[in-house]
């Protein structure tokens, strides 16, 4: 394995394939902090050459962390398929990348070659990648899903409603849920951040969204977004939860940061799927970002774009219906600006895409980071054009409970509109019924909430 290139008058010297993938990424400030980021420009663009003419057998012989020490990668590892892999193990990961951009291939070409790759070679190839190669590459992948509803489908573009409130007011919840109907969104999940993680308060909360979805007869999913444990008792309890959620790290120590294994996600696979409410089936929704393995010291020096599509690599044992990137909500020390989080959000929805993964992104920030509203905008819509399952919606795009900024309901309205795309088919169906929408078209009652009440 060849770890030394010829640039800009001078040799590069790389020790192994963990410096190569980490000196080979765009700027990141998470890996400048963890201290693996290249120096300057022209090292970049010798680790990338580097990595260009590696192959993907030489990624796979030399794990940047080992299956005999990690339970992510062995997940990763045996969800390999053989015979796909060694038709492409001698394949360099430029090669890779001009397969995937090649115009004669398509949808069902790239499914059946992702079978063959694992997460670091995904890793290494939207290292190789413009921001433009990335939305061409990921809008060629349709992966479509089924809860209660079917998304994914090609020329749609669904949105989950975040009715979040800073006291779990069920009222105050309610409201918020009836304005992102009234524009049309929800039909990806009802969605919501409990501020009080118990099972009572989380039962609660589900038995509200499934009264509402019963009483207006809304063809969608519920699920509220505590820690898994948590989830289980209250489902245990009688609680009607159409999914489970859970973050998910790219390592092991990272998902023991967050209190969880692999055993502990069999369990929950299995309690939704004999007493959850979702037809399925897919039954999950999965959180993921870049820098969450870094702030739990858990990243083994490995950078964070590799650790993010190994997050995928994990869910994708689990089938879900839903994953979603928080793009840009850890903060500046692990994307700096608005350029780090537009990059990061189209690497994390390329890189989930190709491991056939329902991917949607939180077009967010915190409002400490070098960034604003209208740089969401111009993501969001590079996500709309890359084909994004669905963005999150939150009133004004302000979220009060977890203080940061992201999309609002009226924002994927306007993209659907600009972009000539449409809710789910399903959700579509009931908005017309309501009044809310027709030919595609939002009507003059819509962003009015109170026709629900």
């Amino acid at each position: 394995m060849k770890l030394a290139a010829a640039a800009f008058g001078r040799t590069f010297q790389f020790k192994d394939l963990k410096e190569v993938m980490a000196k080979a990424n765009e700027e990141k400030s998470g890996d400048q902090l963890a201290g693996i980021a290249a120096e300057d420009a022209k090292e970049r663009m010798a680790a990338k050459l580097v990595l260009a003419d590696l192959t993907l057998g030489d990624i796979r012989e030399h794990p940047l962390l080992p299956p005999e020490t990690d339970e992510v990668s062995r997940v990763i590892e045996e969800a390999v398929n053989e015979k796909i892999f060694a038709e492409v193990r001698n394949w360099t990961v430029a090669e890779l990348r001009e397969y995937l951009l090649a115009q004669s291939t398509g949808n069902e070409e790239i499914r059946r070659i992702s079978r063959g790759l694992n997460s670091e070679m995904v890793a290494a190839v939207a290292k190789l990648m413009t921001n433009l190669d990335l939305v061409q590459a990921a809008s060629k992948i349709e992966v479509t899903t089924h809860c209660n509803i079917t998304i994914g489908q090609r020329g749609i573009l669904a949105g989950r409603a975040q009715p979040n409130h800073p006291t779990d007011s069920i009222p105050g919840m309610t409201a918020s849920l009836y304005e992102a109907l009234s524009y049309g969104i929800g039909d990806a999940v009802i969605g919501i951040n409990p501020v009080i993680d118990s099972a009572d308060s989380v039962k609660a909360i589900l038995a509200t969204t499934k009264e509402i979805m019963d009483k207006w007869r809304i063809p969608t999913q519920n699920c509220v977004l505590a820690h898994i444990k948590t989830q289980m008792k209250a489902i245990r309890s009688g609680a009607p939860a159409d999914m489970v959620f859970q973050s998910l790290a790219g390592s092991q120590d990272g998902n023991a940061a967050f209190g969880i294994d692999v055993r502990l996600l069999d369990e929950a696979d299995e309690l939704i799927r004999r007493e959850g409410t979702g037809t399925g089936p897919n039954l999950w929704y999965f959180e993921t970002g870049q820098g969450s393995e870094l702030s739990a010291e858990a990243h083994h020096g490995i950078d964070q774009v590799t650790l993010e599509s190994r997050c995928y690599g994990l869910a994708r044992k689990y089938k879900p219906f839903i994953v979603n990137t928080v793009v840009g909500f850890i903060g500046p020390e692990y994307l700096y600006d608005s350029k780090q989080v537009i990059r990061a959000g189209l690497e994390d929805h390329f890189m989930g895409k190709l491991q056939q993964l329902p991917m949607g992104v939180d077009v967010c920030y915190t409002n400490h980071m070098k960034a604003d509203q209208n740089d969401m905008d111009n993501l969001a819509v590079l996500l709309a054009a890359a084909g994004v399952n669905y963005i999150i919606g939150v009133p004004m795009a302000d979220d009060c409970m977890l203080n940061y900024q992201s999309t609002s309901y009226h924002d994927i309205a306007t993209l659907r509109e600009t972009m000539r795309l449409r809710p789910a088919p399903a959700f579509e169906q009931w908005l017309e019924r309501m009044g809310i929408m027709e030919n595609g078209r939002l009507t003059k009652i819509a962003g009015d909430p109170t026709i629900f009440m």
